[in-house]
C-alpha cells in the first residue's frame, strides 16, 4: 500500500475567510482532516463529503486527546495511506505544536508539509484596531508563550531583557497567567502604565476587547469576566486603537442570527449579515429537491414552441427549469419565441445567467404584483407555463385564469423539512443565546415551528427577535403563534438586512 502524506495546516485565528488558499485546497484533497478546539468549525466545509474529521481539541486544560495520542493518530493515518490534513490554529509552528508534530512524522518516515497559518498574535490585534508596530510607538515586536511547558524545571523567559528592551509584547494562552505576567514586567523595570489590552476569541463575531494597564488590567479582567481563549498585548502601540478600531464598531457585532433558509440558497445572506458582524448560526429548515416525477415538464418542455409566456417566481424555479432542459438536449433557442416573467431581482439575475433578460419585472417582489404587471398585457388565450415549487401558492394561476389565460402549472422542484443544526439550535435557544431569527418565506416558518418541541416553544422564543423577509412570510408566522418584530420593506435579501439594521439602530 502507498503511504499517504500529511499537510500541517495553519487555519487561521477563526476568521473562516482567513484560511490560506492552499489551506483550503489541502482541506478539499483531503481523506482525513484531525482539527484543534480553535479550527473554526465552517473550514470543515471544504472537506469532501466521504472525507473524515476526527476532533482533537484541547479547551483550557480539557484535552479530547493527549499530544502523544494525537501524533500516533496522524502517524497511523497517513501510514494507513490517507492524505491528511492537522488542521492547527493560527499558524502550526507558533506555539502550536507543529515542530513537535512534524519531528514525529519525521521519525515515522511519514511525507509531509507546512502550511503557515495566519497567526492570532498578528490577526487578533489587528481585528482590535492595534498595529504592532507603528512608527511613533515602537521598533521591535516578541511573541512569547503565556504558558510554558509545565515539565520545564526554570523558566526560559528572560524577563529582566523583555521587559525593558521590547517595544510591543505579545503573549499567547496566557489569561491565566495573566497576574504572574503583569507582576513579571513590572518588576523587571516596565513602567506599570504600559497600556495592555486583551482580545479573546479575535476576528470572530464573540471578539472583546478589555484595555489598561499593567498595574490595572488584572483587575479590568476579572471585572469582564474574561475567559480564554484571548492573547495578551502590551506596549504604546494599543494607544491607537481608538482611532483605529475597525472591527467591533460593526452594526451587528455580538448578534447570533439563525438562518433558516435552504443551505445551497443561503450563503448570501449568511455573507451579509456576517460582514455586518452577526454570528450566523445556520439551521437551514427546509431542503430544495427535484419533483417526484418529470413527466409533466418534460411534456411542456416537448412543446415550448407553444407557449406566449414562460413566468418564474422564484431562483429555484429558474434552475431546476433549465436542468431539464438541458437534460433533455435542448438549449436557451428553445424559448426564441417566448415571453419570460420573473418575480423579484434575483430571480431576474438568474435568469440573465442562462442568457434571457425578463420582459416584466414586477415593481414589488411577490405573486400580486405580477398580476398587476400583467393587465398591461393582451392575455386572452395566451398560453403561460409556470414552472415552480410544488407547494406554492394558487393565487397567480388562479388570477392569470381570470383574464383568460391558459395556464399550465407544473411543479419542477418542492421543499422537504430539514433538520441541519437542530440539536446546537435548541441547545443556543435554551442558553438564551439567539438574537435573531430570520424568515425568508413561509416553508421556512412552518418547518422552523416543526423542529421545536410544541411545550416548550414560547419559552424557547422568548427574547428573540424574529425577521421576516415580507408580509405573506409574516402572515404565516404570526399564523403560527409568532411574534414577528421585524417586517422588510423590499421583499429582497438586502431588504431583510436593511431591516435588520434599521430595528437594531432605533
Amino acid at each position: 500500500m502507498n503511504e499517504g502524506k500529511v499537510y500541517l495546516v495553519g487555519a487561521g485565528p477563526g476568521d473562516p475567510d482567513l484560511i490560506t488558499v492552499k489551506g483550503a485546497s489541502c482541506l478539499k484533497e483531503a481523506d482525513v482532516v484531525i482539527y484543534d478546539f480553535l479550527a473554526a468549525p465552517k473550514l470543515l466545509r471544504y472537506m469532501r463529503p466521504d472525507a473524515e474529521a476526527i476532533y482533537v481539541g484541547k479547551k483550557g486544560g480539557d484535552h479530547t486527546l493527549p499530544q502523544d495520542k494525537i501524533n500516533d493518530l496522524i502517524v497511523a493515518k497517513a501510514k494507513a495511506g490517507h492524505t491528511v490534513v492537522r488542521l492547527k490554529g493560527g499558524d502550526p509552528f507558533i506555539f502550536g505544536r507543529g515542530g513537535e508534530e512534524a519531528e514525529e512524522l519525521v521519525a515515522a518516515g511519514v511525507a509531509f508539509e507546512v502550511v503557515p497559518g495566519v497567526t492570532s498574535a498578528i490577526a487578533a490585534p489587528a481585528y482590535a484596531g492595534i498595529p504592532l508596530t507603528h512608527r511613533r510607538y515602537n521598533t521591535s515586536v516578541a511573541f512569547i508563550t503565556g504558558h510554558e511547558d509545565p515539565t520545564k524545571e526554570v523558566s526560559t523567559i528572560n524577563w529582566s531583557n523583555l521587559a525593558t528592551a521590547v517595544g510591543t509584547l505579545v503573549f499567547l494562552m496566557g489569561v491565566k497567567n495573566l497576574p504572574v505576567i503583569t507582576e513579571k514586567l513590572m518588576a523587571a523595570g516596565r513602567d506599570p502604565k504600559t497600556p495592555v489590552a486583551l482580545v479573546r476569541w479575535g476576528t470572530t463575531p464573540q471578539q472583546v476587547t478589555v484595555t489598561g494597564t499593567l498595574e490595572t488590567i488584572v483587575a479590568a479582567v476579572q471585572a469582564a469576566d474574561l475567559k480564554p481563549p484571548a492573547i495578551i498585548v502590551v506596549g504604546e502601540v494599543i494607544q491607537v486603537r481608538e482611532t483605529l478600531n475597525w472591527f467591533e464598531k460593526r452594526p451587528l457585532l455580538g448578534k447570533t442570527v439563525v438562518v433558516t433558509r435552504a443551505r445551497a440558497q443561503a450563503s448570501d445572506l449568511v455573507d451579509r449579515l456576517s460582514s455586518l458582524g452577526a454570528d450566523c448560526l445556520e439551521c437551514p429548515t427546509i431542503k430544495v429537491v427535484p419533483p417526484e416525477d418529470w413527466s409533466a415538464l418534460d411534456v411542456a418542455i416537448d412543446k415550448l414552441h407553444t407557449y406566449d409566456w414562460l413566468v418564474f417566481t422564484s431562483v429555484n424555479g429558474v434552475s431546476f427549469f433549465f436542468e431539464r432542459l438541458y437534460d433533455k438536449g435542448k438549449d436557451v433557442r428553445a424559448l426564441k419565441d417566448v415571453r419570460t416573467a420573473a418575480i423579484g431581482p434575483a430571480t431576474a439575475k438568474r435568469l440573465r445567467e442562462f442568457g434571457l433578460k425578463s420582459d416584466i419585472v414586477p415593481e414589488t417582489y411577490q405573486a400580486e404584483s405580477i398580476i398587476e404587471a400583467f393587465e398591461k398585457e393582451p392575455m386572452a388565450g395566451k398560453r403561460v407555463l409556470l414552472p415552480r415549487a410544488q407547494e406554492a401558492r394558487p393565487v397567480l394561476p388562479v388570477e392569470l385564469r381570470k383574464m383568460d389565460a391558459v395556464v399550465d402549472e407544473i411543479a419542477v422542484y418542492r421543499t422537504e423539512q430539514a433538520t441541519d443544526n437542530v440539536d446546537i439550535l435548541i441547545e443556543r435557544l435554551e442558553e438564551g443565546a439567539i438574537d435573531v431569527v430570520t424568515f425568508t418565506s413561509s416553508s421556512t416558518v412552518s418547518n422552523f415551528k416543526a423542529l421545536l418541541p410544541t411545550e416548550r416553544f414560547e419559552a424557547l422564543m422568548k427574547g428573540v427577535t424574529v425577521a421576516s423577509i415580507g408580509p405573506i412570510t409574516t402572515d404565516t408566522a404570526k399564523e403560527l403563534g409568532f411574534k414577528v418584530d421585524i417586517t422588510a420593506e423590499a421583499f429582497t435579501i438586502p431588504g431583510l438586512c436593511e431591516a435588520i439594521l434599521r430595528y437594531f439602530a432605533s
